[in-house]
């Protein structure tokens, strides 16, 4: 089964690329992977101080990713699957993108405005030629009929 990757975040754009990933893995047979990573800076604390916060993030991300997953699976019949990650998030996303062979697509939203696409989209553009997968890039000003238009 072909899989879509998509990178949730805290972005405003990241609601227009799960939106997108679910679509096109429900038309297509395929199914869902949402890569979450957790910024090595956050925990530049206290040992004690660092685990509590590690946790806490933690816990933000799965309660987001459950809004997510729960619209996945009720209207577009899909069962996605969280992957959290500490570090770096390019090479994190590379590294999943590695070790998952059924991995086929990564989907990105691209955010607007004077912050550009946003800082993942501006990296992954600059090496779009060796990415081992396509790349979908979502405007994140598309509606919701848009989106459903084009998957």
């Amino acid at each position: 089964m072909r899989k879509f990757l998509v990178v949730l975040d805290d972005t405003r754009e990241c609601l227009n690329a799960m939106r997108y990933a679910a679509m096109r893995a429900a038309k297509t047979g395929g199914g869902v992977t949402i890569l979450s990573v957790i910024a090595p800076e956050e925990f530049g604390h206290w040992l004690g101080v660092g685990t509590i916060m590690r946790e806490e993030a933690r816990e933000r991300i799965v309660a987001h990713y459950e809004v997510f997953a729960k619209w996945m699976r009720d209207r577009q019949d899909i069962d996605p699957e969280l992957v959290i990650r500490e570090g770096d998030a390019v090479p994190q996303l590379m590294e999943v993108i590695r070790e998952d062979t059924q991995i086929g697509v990564l989907v990105l939203g691209a955010g607007e405005g004077k912050g550009g696409p946003g800082p993942i989209v501006s990296q992954l553009t600059k090496s779009l030629g060796s990415l081992p997968v396509p790349l979908t890039i979502v405007p994140g000003t598309l509606s919701k009929d848009q989106l459903e238009a084009i998957t």
